[in-house]
């Protein structure tokens, strides 16, 4: 079911289209409070599911388990590369992945399956900055 529109939700939406990469709930919310919007936390969690769930923003669980979310780039499904320093995000195919999806899932019995393939690590830049700084430590 389709939320309702509202100025809460839209302005949620802005906030998300300007932040980079991936954020959570609470980083968001604390920018729309910094603002004065008096958007509460539970609406910014309420907007950002609600978003996901159109096909509007992007949703994906960090590491530490926690939800984080983007502005869709791309309709449909698809899969990220998630650096776990800066945050830079590349949208990937895995062709290879849906195929071992499907399989699995056929030869275990299972229909209608879904899944979600995020791969976190470090970006070139961020691999490049950590290793300059092991070699000056």
């Amino acid at each position: 079911m389709a939320q309702r529109n509202t100025w809460q939700r839209e302005r949620v939406r802005e906030a998300l289209s300007d932040a980079s990469g991936f954020v959570s709930a609470q980083s968001l919310h604390a920018r729309l409070r910094d603002e004065n919007t008096g958007i509460g936390l539970a609406t910014v969690y309420r907007a950002l599911a609600g978003l996901a769930a159109d096909g509007n923003a992007d949703s994906l669980q960090s590491p530490e388990g926690e939800n984080l979310y983007r502005a869709c780039v791309t309709s449909g499904h698809h899969h990220h590369l998630i650096c776990r320093s800066c945050g830079l995000t590349v949208e990937i195919e895995a062709t290879e992945v849906e195929a071992w999806a499907k399989r699995t899932a056929a030869a275990n019995g299972f229909t209608e399956a879904e899944h979600i393939v995020d791969i976190f690590g470090l970006c070139a830049a961020c691999t490049t900055t950590r290793a300059k700084e092991r070699d000056a430590g």
